[in-house]
C-alpha cells in the first residue's frame, strides 16, 4: 500500500480534535555504553605504569512496547493477555527487559490516533495493534519514524490495505467461512433462511459476507442482512432477525457485535436461533458455534514476531502470517437451550466445548 493512501484513510481522524487525556507509554530502550577507566598501579621497585581497565559488562537490553487495543472485549482482551504473557516469556528467556503498556481506543479513531502519536513521541521501539482500525492508525502515526508495527487480527489484511509496508507485519486471523457453513447444514440440513449479522464499519466483515452471500445463493438458501455500529444497534438488528424468523445467524470476525454478544445471545437462544461466528470468545459470550483460530496462540505468535521485528529489523518478516484455524469452538450450555446434537462437528475438526462466561 502507498504511503498517501494510509494519510487519505486516516485523515478524517488525523484532524479531529483530541477529546481524551491518556497515560504516556514508556520511554525508548536505553543504550548500553561501554565505559573504561584508566588507573595507576606501583610495581615492586616503587616505579608506576598506566593501565587500562573496560567494564567486564554491559547493562542488558532495554525495550518498550505499546500495546494498542482497538477496543475493549473478549478476543481482544484474550489476544493481549497472550501478547503480555509472551513477552514476559522472552524477556525472561533472552536476560532482557521488555516495558509495555495495554491501551484501549474505544473503537475510536480519534483516540487510537492520540495513542499512536504519544507512543512514537515516548521513543517506544514497537508498536502491536490489535484488530483492523487499530492497527491502520497505528501504521500511519509510525510512517514518519518507520517504528514496526506488528499487528494481531487483520482477517483480511490486504482489503484493509496493510500490506506492502516495510515497517508493518503480523497476523492474521482470516476465517474459513465455507466451513462455518457447512457445520450449519451439518447441525440443521433444513435450513432455509439464514440472517447475516454484521457491523458496516468493520473491514474484517466485508469479505467472508460475501463468501457467506455466495454460498447461500449456490444452496438456494434465502438469506436477511441486519447491520449495526452500536451496542443498542446490535440489540434490535438481532430481534429484527428473530422476527424475520430466520432459522441461523451468522457473524463473521466482527469486533462490534462481538461487544454485544452477551446482550443478544439469551433472546437467541429463546427463539432458537443458533449464532455462528468467526471467533470462539463469541462462543465463550453464549454464541453456539464457530471454527476459527485460537487468540491467545495468535497473541503468542504477535508478541514473537514483535520481538523480532525490535531485535533482528523487519527486513526479514513477510506482510502478514496465518495464523492456524480448524478449531470447533462450541458452546454446551446454548447447545442444550437450542436442543441441537452437534456430534456432526466431529468429522470436520477438532472440538473443543465451553460454556458461558462473562469475561
Amino acid at each position: 500500500m502507498k504511503k498517501n493512501t494510509l494519510k487519505k484513510l486516516m485523515a478524517l481522524g488525523c484532524a479531529a480534535a483530541l477529546v481524551l487525556s491518556m497515560t504516556a507509554c514508556s520511554g525508548g530502550a536505553d543504550t548500553a555504553e561501554d565505559t573504561s577507566s584508566e588507573t595507576t598501579e606501583e610495581t615492586a621497585d616503587g616505579t608506576t605504569e598506566a593501565a587500562e581497565t573496560e567494564t567486564a559488562s554491559q547493562d542488558a537490553a532495554e525495550y518498550n512496547i505499546a500495546i494498542v487495543k482497538q477496543m475493549d472485549h473478549a478476543s481482544l482482551d484474550e489476544i493481549a493477555n497472550a501478547v503480555t504473557a509472551e513477552l514476559d516469556a522472552l524477556a525472561a528467556e533472552n536476560s532482557v527487559t521488555i516495558n509495555y503498556e495495554v491501551y484501549s481506543g474505544q473503537n475510536d479513531q480519534t483516540t487510537l490516533k492520540q495513542l499512536g502519536d504519544q507512543a512514537i513521541a515516548d521513543g517506544v521501539d514497537a508498536i502491536i495493534p490489535i484488530a483492523t482500525l487499530a492497527a491502520q492508525v497505528m501504521a500511519v502515526c509510525a510512517e514518519d519514524t518507520q517504528t514496526p508495527v506488528v499487528y494481531a487480527a487483520i482477517s483480511d489484511p490486504e482489503a484493509a490495505e496493510m500490506t506492502g509496508i516495510d515497517y508493518v507485519s503480523g497476523t492474521s486471523d482470516a476465517l474459513n467461512t465455507e466451513l462455518i457453513m457447512d457445520m450449519m447444514l451439518a447441525a440443521d440440513p433444513e435450513v432455509q433462511k439464514v440472517g447475516l449479522l454484521y457491523s458496516l464499519s468493520e473491514t474484517n466483515s466485508a469479505k467472508p459476507i460475501e463468501e457467506a452471500k455466495a454460498y447461500l445463493d449456490e444452496k438456494g438458501i434465502a438469506y436477511t442482512e441486519q447491520t449495526a455500529n452500536t451496542n443498542d444497534e446490535v440489540i434490535s438488528a438481532a430481534s429484527i432477525l428473530v422476527a424475520d424468523g430466520v432459522d441461523a445467524i451468522f457473524t463473521p470476525t466482527d469486533n462490534v457485535i462481538m461487544a454485544a454478544e452477551l446482550a443478544i445471545y439469551e433472546d437467541l437462544a429463546a427463539a432458537g436461533i443458533p449464532h455462528y461466528t468467526g471467533a470462539d470468545s463469541f462462543v465463550r459470550n453464549g454464541a453456539f458455534a464457530t471454527c476459527g483460530v485460537n487468540y491467545t496462540t495468535l497473541g503468542t505468535e504477535t508478541a514473537d514476531l514483535a520481538y523480532t521485528a525490535i531485535t533482528e529489523g523487519m527486513d526479514g518478516l513477510e506482510d502478514y502470517y496465518l495464523s492456524e484455524g480448524g478449531i470447533i469452538t462450541v458452546n454446551t450450555e446454548t447447545a442444550e437451550a437450542l436442543g441441537i446434537d452437534y456430534s456432526a462437528f466431529s468429522e470436520m475438526g477438532e472440538i473443543v466445548e465451553v460454556q458461558t462466561t462473562e469475561e
